[in-house]
C-alpha cells in the first residue's frame, strides 16, 4: 500500500459507507485505463455493497464496447437530483469528465495518476508516479483486507494497467506495477484468454487502418514522426476520430523515431486530436501549449487547424 495514502483511502472507505448511492464517472474518450478503472471499481463496490445503488456512466467506446466493457448506463436526469457520492477516476480535470452531471454530488471523490492539474474533488487521491490509475483504484481496494476482490473486477483493472503501461513496457511500470498485477492474477485471472485476446482483437479491414499510416506518416529531420487522418481519409477508411491513435504503436520502437504523433481532425469540435509518444523526453510541456497536457511520455494535444502542425513539430523537436 502506498503510505502516504493511507489516511485517504481510509477516508474514502468512510464516505463508501456514509452515501447509499453512489456514481462512478472517468473522463471523455475513454482509453483502457479510463473503462477499466471505471468497471473494476464499480463491480469491487456492486460485489462488497450489495445493498447500495451504484452505477457507472459515459458513452460507449466506439470498439472497446462491447467487446471488452459493457454498454454504459444510462440515468435519468431525475436521479442525480437527489443525494449521491461521485467517484471520477482517470481524469485530471472537470472540463474532460464525460458526464457534467457530477457536479450535482454531494461529495466528490478524485482518483487519478495524471500530474495534478486540477483538484476538483472534496477529496483527491492524486499518485501520478504510477503506470495507471486502476493501479492506484488496485492499491485502495488492497488496503483493507475485509473486502475481497473478484476475478471479473480484477480483469477490469488489468486491463487498465496493461492499456497505461503499454503492457509493461512503458517507463511508468515500476516494481508496484508489477506486485499490483501479480495479487490480480491471484484471483484466478488469465490475462491473455480474460483480456488481451479482448483488448488486441482485430478485424481484416483494420489491416487497412494499419497500411494507411505505414504508407502516409511522416518524420522530421530530428525524429519526430507523425501521420494525418482528416475527414476524407477516415471516410475512406469507415473509421471515427476516436479511432484515430489505434495504430499509433506502430512508430514505436523504431531507430531514429524519438517522439511519434497521431493528428485526427474532429469535426464535431472543429479542432484535430493530437496524441504524442516519446521514448524518453518529457512532452506534457509542449502538449500544454497546444490545449492539452498528461503524462511525461504520452500526452494529448489539439491543433485547431494544421497551420500550427510546424510549430508543434519545432517545438517537439527542441525537446530532443
Amino acid at each position: 500500500m502506498i503510505k502516504e495514502n493511507k489516511k485517504l483511502y481510509k477516508a474514502v472507505y468512510q464516505k463508501i459507507k456514509e452515501y447509499d448511492r453512489i456514481v462512478v464517472f472517468r473522463h471523455e474518450l475513454p482509453d483502457y485505463d479510463a473503462l477499466g478503472t471505471q468497471m473494476g471499481l464499480v463491480t469491487f463496490l456492486r460485489d462488497n455493497f450489495p445493498s447500495k445503488d451504484i452505477h457507472y456512466v459515459g458513452h460507449d467506446h466506439v470498439s472497446f464496447t462491447p467487446r471488452l466493457y459493457p454498454y454504459m448506463e444510462q440515468l435519468e436526469d431525475s436521479y442525480f437530483d437527489e443525494r449521491f457520492l461521485a467517484i471520477v477516476v482517470d481524469t485530471g480535470n472537470t472540463k474532460r469528465i464525460d458526464d457534467q452531471r457530477f457536479l450535482k454530488a454531494d461529495f466528490i471523490i478524485k482518483f487519478d495518476h495524471h500530474p495534478a492539474v486540477e483538484q476538483y474533488g472534496n477529496l483527491n487521491i492524486v499518485t501520478d508516479e504510477l503506470s495507471s490509475c486502476a493501479e492506484l483504484v488496485a492499491d485502495f481496494i488492497y488496503s483493507k483486507r475485509k473486502y475481497p476482490l473478484s476475478k471479473v473486477a480484477a480483469m477490469y483493472l488489468f486491463s487498465g494497467i496493461a492499456g497505461d503501461s503499454g503492457r509493461f513496457l512503458f517507463p511508468s511500470t515500476t516494481k508496484s506495477t508489477f506486485d499490483i498485477a501479480s495479487k490480480l492474477l491471484d484471483t484466478g485471472l488469465n490475462p491473455s484468454h480474460d483480456v488481451y485476446l479482448k483488448m488486441y482483437q482485430k478485424e481484416i479491414a483494420d489491416l487497412d487502418n494499419m497500411k494507411y499510416v505505414l504508407n502516409h506518416f511522416k518524420v522530421s529531420p530530428k525524429g519526430v514522426a507523425y501521420y494525418i487522418l482528416d475527414q476524407q481519409a477516415q471516410k475512406e477508411l469507415n473509421i471515427t476520430p476516436e479511432r484515430g491513435k489505434e495504430n499509433l504503436s506502430l512508430l514505436s520502437n523504431i531507430n531514429g523515431i524519438h517522439i511519434w504523433m497521431s493528428i485526427t481532425e474532429d469535426p464535431s469540435i472543429n479542432e484535430w486530436r493530437v496524441s504524442i509518444r516519446s521514448k524518453k523526453v518529457a512532452i506534457n510541456d509542449v502538449a500544454a501549449q497546444f490545449g492539452g497536457g498528461g503524462h511525461l511520455n504520452a500526452s494529448g494535444a489539439r491543433l485547431k487547424s494544421l497551420d500550427e502542425l510546424d510549430s508543434l513539430v519545432a517545438k517537439l523537436e527542441s525537446v530532443l
